[in-house]
């Protein structure tokens, strides 16, 4: 998929340019000077709907295109959270760079399905290293490969494109995994035990049992970042 960033060179400072209704910004990197632009609110808003923190975007500055660039970090005002500064990073095509690629779970667990119980991951983006035009938007997790609950989806088995590598987090790192349900018994028991609560928020309950009428609910849910990253450079 494409993308396109209109801009215009900035002349005033920053508040200014948000008392007149755009977002300031600035681009920077491969080897030019900083750049402080202005951008369409509405416009850059619609572009971080699709376009994660790998997408390649080509920026137009004042009707010309000035290369590509990666969003590298987004500034929100803390009450409002309304968007207040962006950062673009300039990418030189001919060299490798480096940027955090999200991770999409896809398929179904046999083991989940079958005997139910939770899916949970505790990895949400991995750091990769590659030339731009090797450069994946996202990387898909099948997790139809956990049969069964000693089954284990690590930083090492992600299918990635040649010539990409993956240099955060440790390949050995666990990326996800099926684990049966908690009974009523046990979760009562780890609670007096002054055991910490389930984090529900990384979590995906599964269907239902087949032989069981109980049902076990939850959710599966992952932090948004307010601010995103900084990258190696």
């Amino acid at each position: 998929m494409s993308y396109v960033l209109n801009a215009i060179l900035r002349t005033e400072k920053g508040e200014k340019t948000r008392e007149e209704g755009k977002l300031p910004a600035v681009v920077y990197g491969a080897g030019g000077e900083a750049v402080s632009l202005d951008l369409e609110v509405k416009e850059f808003e619609k572009l971080q709907q699709t376009a994660s923190e790998s997408s390649l975007i080509d920026l137009n500055i004042d009707g010309k295109l000035a290369g590509k660039v990666l969003i590298q970090e987004v500034q929100y005002e803390p009450v409002k959270g309304k968007t207040r500064h962006v950062d673009l990073r300039r990418i030189d095509m001919n060299k490798p760079i480096t940027a955090m690629v999200e991770l999409r779970f896809v398929g179904e667990s046999p083991v989940i399905k079958s005997a139910g119980g939770t899916f949970v991951h505790n990895i949400d983006e991995v750091e990769v290293t590659c030339l731009p035009n090797v450069l994946m938007e996202h990387i898909d997790v099948d997790i139809s490969i956990l049969k069964t609950f000693d089954d284990l989806i690590k930083v090492k088995d992600l299918n990635i494109p040649a010539g990409a590598e993956i240099t955060s987090p440790s390949l050995d790192n666990v990326v996800a995994k099926a684990t049966p349900a908690m009974t009523e018994e046990e979760i009562k028991a780890a609670e007096e035990a002054g055991k910490a609560p389930v984090d529900l928020s990384k979590i995906e309950v599964a269907a239902k049992k087949k032989e069981a009428d109980e049902e076990a609910e939850g959710e599966e849910g992952a932090e948004k970042k307010v601010e995103k990253k900084a990258e190696k450079k």
